[in-house]
């Protein structure tokens, strides 16, 4: 019965929008896992007809023994939909059985209602825009390179073209060591997986620490705020090729023992995992003094994820839960603040997987008006800084000025072929004349072009003042 208490413990978890799917599956002990994530992803695709199912029969009422609707749900699924309750007679198990007949009954008359001819018929659908996202596999680099790679998967029978045909696979245009399979294609089980070699990882999941893009010698230091996971953190300890010191922050005990197993499996050896909360880490702690680069990727409402398996949580958000939202805003700007407090931080990363510009724009917004920011003397980045290549920015519409809109990273769910994202990043001013110095480069590069065509502004303005002084 334990299995069955583990399942409904993620449920409750889903409800309280305290993780993905994903995410929190991935803290169940591994001995358990496979069975839990089974049962929770089947529960969740008949969750509305369950719960109807559940009312109608009044189970909860009359039964004082299942004090849990999750636990009920993933009972009653069992007993309904699969090979019976997996569990010993005990009296949770015996209760249920009392109302078989009765839950049963309700179960056809759903079906009926619905006109349904198969309980499939009754699972909910998936979202049509993750048809539309590639299975994104990051090659791990501190492993091996992604030449190798693709040899290897090669020599699998795939070949390099069009991802979305059948054994087809290609190299990401906008981030190294990523490479797009088939939506369908399945690496859970693959050695290559177990061994760390591949990560899978969003396309958008990937930006934060690409954006980042943090040091790769000895002497670097960074924060990975919220690290479990750890996809995020295993691609900041690649991209410093495993050199160098990375702080990986995560509160939540279970979290963290997921975090530092996936560390372990991606062969981070330059990262120190911190069972502690980032925000109440003192910025004069002398072990942070030298801490260049941060990444902000905090809790978020989770709207723009459409993959595989979220679309079968409700969001709350989508339902326009706006004082939620401006909550979830609050600490993340919070954050923010506090990152801008370290001494020697030089690029602080803010991203989000929502969809909101309460969460993104207004949020960057507000952080660029606070007195950190004006202490620290911080900036947004300018776009040529931030995946100039990538198409989507900000919704100008909701930022202080048009170039700060410029300056933010978005995906839409459905229409880049990843998962709705959101991604900023700040900077020290001392850093951005590098930005303005390649313009003057370019703008000199231009002026001399025009000289040698007898075409340079600059010339003409000259020639027309002594002309008039010459008059």
């Amino acid at each position: 019965m334990n299995f069955y208490f583990e399942a409904a413990g993620v449920l409750d978890k889903l409800d309280a929008k305290q993780g993905s799917i994903k995410g929190l599956i991935a803290t169940v002990p591994e001995k358990n896992r496979k069975r839990t994530a089974a049962l929770v992803i089947e529960t969740l695709k008949y969750k509305p007809v369950l719960t109807d199912v559940l009312d109608a029969a009044s189970l909860l009422k009359q039964e004082k023994k299942i004090t849990s609707r999750n636990l009920a749900l993933v009972l009653v699924h069992d007993l309904l939909l699969a090979n019976g309750i997996q569990a010993g007679d005990g009296p949770v198990k015996q209760a249920m059985l009392r109302h078989k007949t009765r839950l049963n009954s309700e179960l056809q008359r759903i079906k009926i209602k619905r006109g349904a001819k198969s309980t499939q018929e009754l699972a909910r659908t998936a979202d049509v825009r993750a048809e539309k996202i590639p299975r994104y596999v990051r090659v791990n680099s501190t492993c091996w390179s992604t030449e190798e790679a693709v040899k290897t998967f090669i020599s699998r029978g795939y070949r390099l073209s069009n991802p979305f045909e059948e054994k087809g696979f290609a190299k990401d245009e906008h981030i190294r060591d990523l490479l797009l399979f088939p939506p369908d294609t399945q690496f859970s089980d693959d050695p290559l997986y177990h061994e760390g070699k591949i990560i899978l990882q969003d396309k958008a999941s990937c930006f934060p620490a690409y954006v980042l893009a943090p040091p790769a010698h000895d002497r670097a230091v960074v924060i990975d705020a919220t690290a479990a996971p750890g996809n995020k953190t295993s691609h900041l300890c690649a991209l410093m090729g495993n050199k160098g010191k990375l702080f990986a922050f995560e509160r939540d005990r279970k979290r963290f023992g997921t975090l530092k197993t996936m560390l372990a499996r991606a062969r981070c050896t330059n990262v120190e995992p911190v069972n502690a909360d980032f925000m109440t880490t003192s910025p004069a702690d002398a072990r942070f003094a030298a801490v260049t680069h941060i990444l902000l990727d905090p809790s978020c409402s989770g709207s723009g994820i459409v993959n595989r398996l979220d679309y079968l949580v409700e969001s709350e958000a989508d339902d326009g839960n706006e004082e939620r939202l401006q909550k979830l805003a609050s600490f993340q700007l919070l954050m923010i603040r506090h990152a801008m407090k370290f001494p020697a931080v030089q690029r602080i990363a803010y991203s989000t997987c929502s969809v909101h510009a309460t969460e993104n724009e207004h949020v960057v917004r507000e952080a660029l008006r606070t007195d950190e920011c004006a202490a620290g003397k911080f900036r947004l980045a300018p776009r040529d800084m931030v995946l100039p290549a990538w198409p989507r920015r900000g919704l100008p519409a909701e930022t202080d000025a048009p170039d700060d809109a410029e300056s933010l990273v978005r995906c839409s769910p459905g229409e880049d072929a990843t998962n709705g994202f959101f991604v900023s990043l700040f900077v020290r001013e001392s850093l951005v004349p590098e930005a303005a110095d390649r313009n003057n480069v370019t703008k000199r590069k231009a002026e001399n072009e025009a000289t040698q065509k007898g075409d340079n502004p600059s010339q003409r303005k000259r020639k027309k003042r002594k002309k008039n002084a010459a008059a």
